[in-house]
């Protein structure tokens, strides 16, 4: 979560309040990320954690909070590692 928290404060905060951002905020709610930063945020995630998001999951329940970011980037990490073992199990 330290990366995203990290990738959050630098890019939406300007380095400025990040120790007053709570892991439950609502990044909505807080006003800090707008439409636009949803999609700085996305790039950020796909490269830095090799995940694809889904349009469909471009929703508050996944990417309104540190929380539910790293419960979101867990889950598809735990995916992604779900669909390459049939593939390295079809190989042995």
């Amino acid at each position: 979560m330290q990366t995203i928290r990290h990738f959050v404060v630098e890019n939406f905060l300007f380095g400025q309040g990040g120790d007053r951002l709570g892991d439950r905020d609502s990044f909505l709610e807080k006003g800090i990320i707008d439409s636009t930063g949803v999609l700085e945020l996305v790039t950020f995630l796909e490269k830095q954690f090799q995940i694809k998001i889904l349009d469909e999951e471009l929703v508050p329940d996944n990417l309104d909070s540190l929380e539910k970011l790293a419960q979101f980037v867990a889950a598809k990490q735990a995916e992604k590692r779900a669909a390459a073992e049939p593939a390295i199990l079809a190989k042995m």
